[in-house]
């Protein structure tokens, strides 16, 4: 244990119970609160583990009552003391029942006063807080997901290990390569107009590894992405990383299956039943209009399309004219909930993500006020309120347009409104993976097909006909662990033939020299044989996230940045002075000039 000045930590503070009775401790931290009352002071003292409440009597010392009388909030001090049973005891406090009664005291290092409470930092405004990030982690909250975000990483470590994977570091200075997102780049001093990147993942390195001949890799990898932040998107963030040679999806899935279980079992005690649940991409989006859906709770989306377009409604029609489609959400015992004026509300935001509009069905009275009831015949609400069961107290959403927006959106409304009808349950841990990814996606801007997933993603064996003439066919052997509506992990198998690699380069609209440029030793490498590997990296920050019941990686992340990749803390990132940049042959342009 440390030692200051003579005294040796016998104990963390909150780690004492009942049964440490009567045993003389020595024990260092802050001063969260003191209560002098006179011939009686209490001082609660916080280490990483928790409160104990420290006792100073008329039969203390002189010396050292008074020093405790001195005694300010954040004070470091060291002491000495015996524990005794509380006469008032705290039922909320895991040490509540003991204190510990002071003979041997000292101030270690005082503080001035600090610019927030540390217990009560959830009143504390974000750019505060984050300003003074050392003190915010001082708080019982922080402190705890850190310490859980330590645990997870030493988990997986101990499990990986023991299932025979071999931690290796891949560099973090890297050549640039397109992997999705923006990259962070480095300018280098001695290559003068060359630049790094910082690695998005550690992708190329991790599959030259099992070329190696490495087999099992794991790391736990920083990772750096150039992209808009969220709450669960930093620019900077760990994945554990992993890779594994002679196998196929459903090895590498249970691989990772056994870790969760291991996982979830050793930080809050949570049985996970294995297999975990797989659904298709297809049936994901065609039910919740997500490809990481939340599966918590029902209310999945309703393809009303066939009834939509006997209508004499031009906007149903129109849409599917035009290849769309119509769906719908049945909000249950909503109809009190959503007024009007609320469902307003709700249109503004489905238009705000793209829809052009909102019907709905609101069932509250004895008849359904329906938005479009005067564009249908005679029985044609009935037909569709009985083929979605709806009832009286319902409330029936729809959006028509191109099927992907009219999904996406739904599957956006849906959660906008099981979150407003607190139809999420807590304490539910719902894992799924998500199979048979598609490979491509068409991007309309560039009227393009580009890679869903990285390019060395390995396609499905029946689809690779297809690559040439309908990509639109083509899924992949990728998968993604989703937690609760959060995408944890991706995954896949990996391309190893050269040529196909080269050809699906080639797909994605690159001309050999740029992928001679840019990949050349990756297809190099395959030409010296390369055994059927594939891997996945498991979002670290993401999950510590969704076990602490955090709301932000902030929560979960040490020093974290702010949305617009700031730290305010230290005031990254800053300027660098005039011999920095001659040194790197670079010049400052200012954007905004």
């Amino acid at each position: 244990m440390e030692t200051i000045k003579g005294l040796k930590r016998t104990d963390y503070c909150g780690n004492l119970r009942l049964s440490d009775c009567s045993r003389e401790v020595t024990l260092f931290g802050w001063a969260q609160r003191t209560r002098d009352l006179g011939n009686l002071i209490f001082i609660d003292l916080r280490d990483k583990t928790g409160v104990v409440q420290l006792s100073f009597n008329d039969e203390t010392d002189r010396s050292v009552f008074e020093k405790a009388q001195s005694v300010r909030a954040e004070f470091v001090v060291a002491l000495k003391g015996t524990v005794v049973e509380r006469e008032n005891k705290n039922p909320e406090l895991p040490t509540g029942e003991i204190e510990v009664k002071v003979s041997e005291f000292r101030i270690i290092s005082k503080a001035q006063t600090p610019p927030f409470e540390i217990a009560n930092t959830e009143k504390v405004g974000d750019e505060t807080s984050l300003k003074y990030r050392y003190l915010a982690l001082r708080s019982e909250k922080l402190t705890k997901n850190i310490l859980m975000r330590h645990k997870i990483a030493q988990i997986a470590r101990e499990y990986f290990y023991a299932n025979d994977f071999v931690e290796i570091e891949t560099p973090m200075l890297i050549k640039s390569t397109p992997e999705g997102a923006r990259d962070y780049v480095v300018p280098s001093r001695i290559h003068n107009s060359k630049f790094y990147a910082l690695p998005q993942s550690p992708q190329i390195y991790k599959q030259l590894l099992m070329i190696s001949g490495f087999d099992r890799y794991i790391q736990l990898a920083r990772c750096f992405r150039d992209e808009d932040l969220r709450a669960d998107r930093q620019p900077e963030f760990t994945q554990i990383d992993l890779e594994m040679s002679f196998v196929d999806t459903e090895d590498i899935m249970e691989m990772a299956e056994g870790f969760i279980q291991t996982l979830m079992k050793q930080t809050i005690g949570v049985d996970i039943e294995l297999p975990l649940k797989k659904m298709t991409f297809a049936e994901a989006m065609e039910k919740y209009g997500s490809d990481k859906p939340d599966t918590r709770f029902g209310m999945t989306i309703e393809n009303i399309t066939e009834w939509a377009e006997k209508t004499d409604f031009a906007v149903f029609k129109n849409a599917v004219e035009a290849g769309g489609s119509v769906r719908a959400i049945i909000a249950k015992n909503s109809a009190s909930v959503y007024t009007r004026k609320k469902i307003d509300k709700l249109t503004e935001k489905a238009r705000g993500i793209g829809a052009k509009g909102l019907a709905y069905v609101r069932w509250a009275d004895e008849e359904p006020n329906c938005s479009f009831a005067k564009f249908l015949k005679d029985g044609e609400l009935t037909e569709l309120l009985e083929m979605l069961g709806a009832e009286k107290g319902d409330c029936v959403f729809i959006v028509s347009d191109k099927t992907s927006l009219a999904l996406s959106v739904m599957g956006a409304l849906r959660l906008e409104v099981a979150k407003e009808l607190d139809m999420i349950p807590k304490g539910k841990w719902n894992y799924l993976w998500i199979t048979e990814m598609p490979f491509f996606e068409f991007d309309e801007e560039s009227n393009t097909w580009v890679a869903m997933h990285h390019p060395f993603t390995m396609p499905l064996e029946e689809c690779i006909e297809y690559l040439d003439t309908d990509k639109g066919k083509v899924r992949a052997k990728a998968f993604d662990l989703v937690l609760n509506g959060t995408e944890l992990s991706s995954g896949s198998m990996r391309i190893t033939d050269c040529e196909l690699q080269n050809k699906m380069f080639e797909l994605l609209g690159m001309e050999q020299e740029e992928i001679d440029e840019k990949f050349g030793f990756l297809v190099e490498a395959y030409k010296y044989a390369s055994p059927p590997h594939g891997g996945m990296g498991i979002g670290l920050d993401r999950l510590a996230m969704l076990i602490c019941s955090a709301d932000s990686l902030r929560d979960v992340t040490a020093f974290p940045k702010v949305q617009n990749a700031s730290e305010l803390m230290s005031g990254a990132p800053g300027a660098i002075d005039e011999i920095q940049m001659s040194e790197l042959g670079i010049q400052a342009v200012n954007k905004e000039d």
